[in-house]
Order: C-alpha cells, then sequence, then structure tokens
C-alpha cells in the first residue's frame, strides 16, 4: 500500500518544508541531517533558505506542488511555528493539499488536536530505535490512537536498520494505517558515526548501507501495508520528478526541459537587434542586463552559419538559485 503522501511523493509533487534543525532524541548515530540544518532554527522549502511566508508560497508554486511534508530535526518542538506554516498552505491551496509530518515524539493529545485543526492530514511516527519490539502499551500505542481520534491517519515511518515485526502487529490490529520502511542509508552527517558502529556502504551504491535490505523484506516485504523506500528510489524517482514539475511549471516557450528536470538554453552576447534582424520571434529569447537567452537549437544553427560569433549552451536547475549544471561553449 502507498499512502497518499507518498504518491504525491513519487510523482514529485511533495514540497519538502524543514522547521527546526533541534530535537530532543540526540543519540541517534543514523540521524542524517548535516551540519546546515542540525540544531538549527532557519526554515528551508525544499533547499530553498525561508525569509518569509511568501518564500514558501513562491515554492509550492514554483513545483506545482500537490502538498507539504513537514520535517525537521523535532517539528513538534516548534508547534507554533509548523502549525502557522500548515494553515498557511492549506489557506492558499486549500484541503486537497495534503500534508503529513515526521515526527520521533508522542506528543501527546493537545499536540494532535493543534496538528489536526491547522491542517495536518497524516502523521508518521519514528519511535526511538532502542523501544522496538517493546513499544504495545506504551505511549507510542497511545498515541496512534489518540491521533486518530483527533483526525490524523497515524502511521510509522522508520529507518531500514532491522526487521522488526511488532511494527506488523500495530497494522494488523488497525492502530497505524500504514508503515513506510526507508533504506537504511549513510550521509554527510552521519557517516562517521555510522562507520563507528560498524555499517558499510552496499558495493556499488553511494549512499545504501549493506546488509539490512533482505531481512527486512524477507521479513516484512509481503505485508499489503508496508512500503519499502530504496535509496535509488528516492533519488531517481522522487528528486527528478520534483525538479520536473519545476521545470515544467517555470519554463518559458525556448528553455528545454531534460529527462533529469533540467532547463536547457542558449546564452550570447548580441542585441536584441541582431536577433530582430535574423527573425528570431521574440517569444523565443530573452533580453538580460548583458546577454539574451535564447532557444540553444536556434542559437547553434545562428552560430554554424555565421550570423553570430559565440555563445553557449546552459544547462541549470529550476531551482530558485538556479545552480547552473553545465555550460558549453559554442563557436
Amino acid at each position: 500500500m502507498i499512502s497518499k503522501g507518498c504518491e504525491q511523493c513519487a510523482k514529485g509533487g511533495k514540497m519538502v518544508l524543514f522547521v527546526y534543525g533541534y530535537c530532543d532524541q540526540r543519540d541517534c548515530f543514523y540521524c542524517p541531517l548535516g551540519e546546515n540544518r542540525k540544531n538549527v532554527t532557519d526554515v528551508y522549502a525544499n533547499e530553498r533558505l525561508v525569509e518569509s511566508d511568501d518564500d514558501v508560497l513562491e515554492e509550492a508554486h514554483r513545483m506545482d506542488a500537490l502538498g507539504t511534508s513537514i520535517t525537521g530535526g523535532e517539528p513538534q518542538e516548534a508547534m507554533e511555528r509548523t502549525c502557522h506554516y500548515l494553515s498557511l498552505l492549506k489557506d492558499e491551496f486549500g484541503e486537497d493539499h495534503h500534508t503529513h509530518l515526521y515526527t520521533g515524539i508522542t506528543g501527546g493529545r493537545e499536540n494532535m488536536r493543534r496538528l489536526s485543526e491547522a491542517g495536518l492530514d497524516e502523521i508518521r511516527f519514528h519511535p526511538p530505535y532502542e523501544l522496538w519490539g517493546d513499544l504495545h502499551g506504551t505511549e507510542w500505542e497511545e498515541i496512534l490512537h489518540v491521533a486518530r481520534e483527533e483526525g490524523l491517519t497515524p502511521a510509522f515511518e522508520i529507518p531500514g536498520i532491522r526487521a522488526e515485526e511488532e511494527f506488523l502487529e500495530f497494522l494488523d490490529e488497525g492502530a497505524a494505517e500504514f508503515c513506510n520502511i526507508n533504506e537504511f542509508e549513510m550521509s554527510d552527517g552521519n557517516y562517521r558515526r555510522m562507520q563507528e558502529q560498524g555499517y558499510e556502504l552496499q558495493e556499488g551504491h553511494m549512499s545504501a548501507v549493506d546488509g539490512s535490505k533482505e531481512e527486512i523484506l524477507d521479513a516484512m516485504g509481503d505485508h499489503e501495508r508496508v512500503y519499502f523506500c530504496t535509496s535509488v528510489f528516492k533519488d531517481a524517482a522522487q528528486h527528478r520528478n520534483r525538479l520536473k514539475r519545476m521545470a515544467r511549471t517555470i519554463r518559458r516557450p525556448f528553455d528545454e526541459v531534460t529527462d533529469d528536470g533540467t532547463l536547457v538554453y542558449g546564452k550570447t552576447w548580441v542585441g536584441s537587434d541582431t536577433l530582430d534582424a535574423l527573425g528570431v520571434p521574440e517569444e523565443f529569447y530573452s533580453v538580460k542586463s548583458e546577454h539574451v537567452e535564447v532557444a540553444w537549437w536556434l542559437l547553434e544553427e545562428m552560430i554554424e552559419e555565421g550570423d553570430v560569433s559565440e555563445g553557449e549552451i546552459v544547462e541549470q536547475y529550476p531551482t530558485a538559485d538556479g545552480t547552473v549544471v553545465e555550460r558549453t561553449p559554442l563557436a
């Protein structure tokens, strides 16, 4: 089973809203947060540093977001901020804008009520690793029922450290709606700690940890409400599809969208009068302060025919910072 939130994520339609970098679970050796996110109060919409509500809304519009995932740090440690952004997004995009939140604490009924009233649809709990297998009869079992009573869809989302069949029991008992298992990964933020614990990368992989995937799939993978999210899928599908959504939303008539979700166009330093004289339609170029951006294939043709002396083909991300991936000189 794939939840609505995961369906949207697979389509690249979920904006990731990082609301708070602090967390009271300080001993998680596998915490993936890097130095720019860990123990900070900054907010990020996708990779964009947020300085105002407009930044959040602009980023959501930029990618034509279907929904938003709220993450941290610990979003429940910044409830006023978290609820503010939930309300902001629901007010802007309506009830169909699906929201889910990742949390490593139970929070209690008051937090569940506040989150629900602010517009949260789905809450994904990540119990501390050392409690796995002993969650029944604890606050972790109780909060699943409380969250549902307050109008939220309760679920588990856990790192794929090892198989744990107690999560299947919660699914069969109806307490949790689904359980997402993320392939265990190393990141810049946890690499050293993970190595100290004896973990190594899978051969041929940039981030996936060796050893746990097969055991988890054997023990838990056949359950209809368990979804195993691989590191390859996150990169190849989720991230790439999000870039494609952005690119399609912001592209100009002359921009080409690649299979990787980047934008390609030509850049040259002639005046617009030159392009007009060559019969280039206005919708196929854009005049900047010191250069002109134009359909790359037109620029290539004009240079080959000697009408323009120099230029380059530019490939860049459709993100707010417009990071350039590659420049190919034409002359």
